[in-house]
């Protein structure tokens, strides 16, 4: 009985939260509505970083670990007023290695280190024709708990991609370290793809950063509700 009293008032807590947020446009990352503590941890994980900038925005020359960041710390906020406890394995503009590889590892050690009950990694993407746009989750082949966290996250993010550009996506396998390096659910959100005009010009805005880390947020929150179901 205490299990279903708690669950109703996580979804009560969320919906109320996320209206707020939805009527307020950052009134989300400000929002002092929270839930009971669990003892639940995520790992958010803001990709590349110091001398690795990875993506160049087409037309604004934005670097891909700067918005990367930017949108993690919001999300991170969001997490936080529904009292999870929210690791980052980067806080600055900096990388976490002197190459890529010790770069990796220390991103594997921190997660390793927090047993979280999931992870998030966040990048923006890239690709030859111009005209691709949209936000885009991947999972690892054999992990059916990471492949059920990105295809919620995908399900939420998908509303901001009918908005702007008419079409949804579904959830993609990936092969990449970070969704193989531990045990825990992970899923990779490609917040938009700078190698596009508009998709560029959008990830350069505070709000849009605020949509995107939303629904992200949407479906962690829909994930750990099922998990503890």
């Amino acid at each position: 009985m205490f299990l279903i009293i708690r669950k109703k008032f996580l979804i009560l807590a969320l919906v109320v939260i996320l209206a707020l947020g939805i009527a307020g446009g950052t009134a989300l990352a400000v929002v002092s509505w929270t839930v009971p503590k669990d003892g639940i941890t995520v790992v958010l994980d803001a990709g590349h970083g110091g001398r690795d900038g990875g993506v160049i925005g087409v037309n604004s020359r934005a670097k891909e670990s700067d918005i990367n960041l930017e949108i993690v710390k919001i999300l991170k906020g969001m997490l936080e007023r529904l009292n999870y406890n929210v690791v980052l394995t980067r806080e600055t503009e900096d990388d976490l290695g002197a190459n890529k590889s010790k770069d990796m590892s220390a991103r594997k050690n921190i997660i390793l280190n927090a047993k979280p009950h999931l992870v998030v990694s966040v990048h923006c993407n890239k690709f030859p024709d111009k005209n691709r746009r949209g936000a885009q989750v991947f999972f690892d082949t054999f992990s059916e708990r990471g492949a059920s966290l990105a295809k919620l996250i995908q399900t939420n993010l998908n509303a901001v991609n009918t908005a702007q550009n008419g079409r949804s996506f579904n959830a993609l396998r990936g092969d990449y370290y970070i969704l193989k390096c531990s045990p825990f659910p992970s899923a990779i959100v490609e917040c938009g793809f700078l190698s596009n005009p508009e998709d560029d010009k959008l990830l350069n805005t505070h709000a849009y950063r605020v949509e995107i880390a939303e629904g992200i947020a949407r479906g962690i929150q829909a994930f750990l509700l099922n998990v503890q179901a």
